[in-house]
């Protein structure tokens, strides 16, 4: 096996983060990551096996971390008691959120990747995965306090699916805008408490 030059993937991984971020994944270029980086495609494609291959590398890691985050953050709430969770939801959501909009400027240029340049890789589905998880914890959550709003006939499965959707749009329209972190910040608070008023009215909360 042919020794690696060390520095060399590094150089590569930055060279086809700005390559990804220029073209996106469909348009970006195997060569011309590998002449930038001073290497050959060749090298590219012992290392990591294909461009996708590539593209993985660079996403995959913070992917996996953030879904982990975002499972662990939904499940401890939902092992809580319906009492505990009725009187904190909105609390807790607010400390998970700030977390959140943390965790995407900590790596601001992998979520552009995702939200921009994923077209044609395993990851463009990502949102929507982050939507079903949501759903899914909030029916757990109707279930464990009796809030069945959609049973009830406040609300349909649909207009709880769009809602959730356009929720998680929205955290990452800051990327999509290129917000300071900041000006995210404030964006994401303005926009949890927009939805939390709505939420109120459908469910009843106590303000």
């Amino acid at each position: 096996m042919a020794k690696q030059i060390e520095g060399v993937y590094e150089k590569v991984y930055e060279c086809a983060k700005t390559e990804f971020l220029s073209k996106g994944f469909k348009d970006a270029s195997l060569r011309t990551i590998a002449l930038a980086a001073g290497t050959s495609t060749s090298s590219i494609y012992t290392r990591f096996h294909s461009k996708e291959g590539l593209f993985q590398a660079i996403v995959a890691p913070v992917v996996e971390e953030f879904k982990d985050w975002f499972l662990e953050v939904q499940e401890s709430f939902h092992q809580r008691d319906a009492d505990y969770q009725k009187k904190n939801v909105f609390r807790y959501s607010g400390t998970g959120a700030e977390q959140f909009v943390e965790y995407i400027y900590k790596h601001y240029d992998v979520f552009k990747l995702l939200l921009e340049c994923a077209e044609g890789t395993e990851f463009s589905d990502f949102l929507n995965e982050l939507v079903e998880i949501e759903m899914d914890y909030t029916v757990k959550y109707m279930d464990c306090t009796g809030d069945d709003v959609i049973s009830n006939g406040n609300i349909s499965p649909e207009f709880l699916h769009i809602v959730t959707s356009a929720y998680y749009s929205g955290i990452f329209e800051m990327v999509r805008h290129n917000m300071k972190k900041e000006d995210g910040m404030q964006y994401a608070k303005q926009l949890r408490e927009f939805y939390y008023a709505g939420f109120a009215k459908i469910y009843q909360w106590e303000s």
